[in-house]
């Protein structure tokens, strides 16, 4: 029986252990326990992990700037993948979005990243090409 429920810190093990274990996805720096703990701290009650017997097996952290939402990270376990579970993920950040208000939703996708294209437009996003994301570091780290 698998169970949805919001992502707490204490999570942050095993999730990170699940996003560390995905292809395709960039862990940075800024992925660190106190950063994910700040981020969820802003944006409460929008990110969540699916549980099967106690053990976390898939993940999405989800936040908005108060006018669109962010959907990333998005991951599920190998050994559990075709089960829905990440449309359920995907269903309830969706869903906890809009009862604040944020109707439409972005995320982002390494143009290399096939399987995740593949997914997100089975599940009616599209791609944005007349757009272009710009990145500005203020830091010296370039993992940042």
């Amino acid at each position: 029986m698998v169970k949805i429920r919001e992502m707490k810190i204490a999570d942050y093990d095993e999730v990170i252990a699940l996003w560390e274990q995905t292809e395709g996805m960039s862990i940075r720096d800024v992925d660190s326990r106190e950063n994910i703990a700040r981020y969820l701290e802003r944006n409460p009650d929008l990110s969540f992990v699916a549980e099967i017997n106690h053990e976390i097996v898939g993940a999405v952290l989800v936040g908005t700037d108060g006018r669109r939402g962010y959907l990333q990270h998005l991951a599920v376990s190998p050994h559990f993948r075709g089960k829905k579970l990440g449309r359920e993920l995907v269903n309830q950040a969706i869903n906890s979005l809009a009862k604040i208000d944020i109707p439409k939703t972005h995320l982002f996708v390494y143009n290399d990243n096939i399987n995740a294209q593949q997914f997100y437009e089975r599940l009616g996003w599209f791609a944005r090409d007349e757009v272009r994301m710009y990145s500005f570091n203020s830091s010296s780290n370039s993992n940042v």
